[in-house]
């Protein structure tokens, strides 16, 4: 359980060829296991997605270090973190199955979310309040 009032962060960066090496590898099987639907129609959108993906992939690494779970602890796994906009634009995160379950069980009342990112690395920090 989080102390009331003391959030919790997580921050991550990555190496946008190294993820570009990933997902040129992996293909669709990559994607899929990684990234939700409307993620992908996002980055596949944009001129090169990778440093989107790589934004995403950060973002949820870094959410996974806020709610204190870790990739396949607790069951929880890449595509319960979703990065999405809201209506203005901001980048917001939704949890989905274990992620919510871990979330909640630990007092996280809302998430916050910056992600950034250049043509060679993609760096994203996520508060959690209680």
């Amino acid at each position: 359980m989080l102390p009331a009032g003391i959030p919790a962060v997580g921050i991550d960066l990555v190496d946008v060829d190294r993820l570009r090496a990933s997902i040129e590898r992996g293909g669709q099987a990559f994607l899929d296991k990684v990234y939700t639907p409307a993620e992908q129609a996002y980055c596949g959108s944009r001129k090169d997605p990778a440093p989107h993906y790589a934004a995403r992939f950060a973002a949820k690494e870094a959410a996974m270090k806020a709610i204190g779970s870790g990739f396949g602890q607790d069951g929880v796994g890449f595509r319960d973190f979703e990065l999405l906009k809201d209506d203005a634009g901001r980048p917001r995160l939704e949890l989905h199955g274990a992620a919510a379950e871990r979330a909640r069980e630990r007092g996280v009342r809302s998430l916050r979310v910056s992600i950034t990112h250049t043509d060679h690395g993609a760096a994203a920090v996520v508060v959690a309040e209680a």
